[in-house]
C-alpha cells in the first residue's frame, strides 16, 4: 500500500511563497506519476500540477503558471510544489496524488491520496 504525506502548508499574505513536499513510502515512486490537487470550502477538488514517471514532463492550470513550479526527487521519494507571488485565491487544501496509468496529465487517473496541509493565503 503506497501512502503519501503532504507537508508544508501554512498561513501566509498574498505575494508570500511556500513550498509544499509530498514523501511517499510502500511503493515504487519512481514508477509514479505525480499531482498536486486543491480543494477550497465548499468546491470541489481540482487539478492543480502533475509531473511524469519517464521524463518528468509537467502540465499546470492556467491560474498558476509562471507562479508555480512542480518538481520531484526519486532518490528521496519525494515531490514537491514551489508556490510564489501566492493569492488569496491559491487557499485551500492541497493534496499530493499519484498514479501509475501512463495517461499521466489526466486528472481523473489519479487514485492514491495524501491526508492533505491547508495553505491559507490572507489579503
Amino acid at each position: 500500500q503506497v501512502q503519501l504525506v503532504e507537508s508544508g502548508g501554512g498561513l501566509v499574505q498574498a505575494g508570500d511563497s511556500l513550498r509544499l513536499s509530498c514523501a511517499a513510502s510502500g511503493g515504487i515512486f519512481s514508477d509514479l506519476s505525480m499531482a498536486w490537487f486543491r480543494q477550497a470550502p465548499g468546491k470541489e477538488r481540482e487539478f492543480v500540477a502533475a509531473i511524469s514517471w519517464g521524463d518528468d514532463s509537467t502540465d499546470y492550470i492556467d491560474s498558476v503558471k509562471g507562479r508555480c513550479t512542480i518538481s520531484r526527487d526519486n532518490s528521496k521519494n519525494t515531490v514537491y510544489h514551489q508556490m510564489n507571488s501566492l493569492k488569496p485565491e491559491d487557499t485551500g487544501v492541497y493534496y499530493c496524488a499519484g498514479t501509475t496509468s501512463t495517461a499521466w496529465d489526466l486528472p481523473s487517473k489519479y487514485n492514491v491520496w495524501g491526508q492533505g496541509t491547508q495553505v491559507t493565503v490572507s489579503s
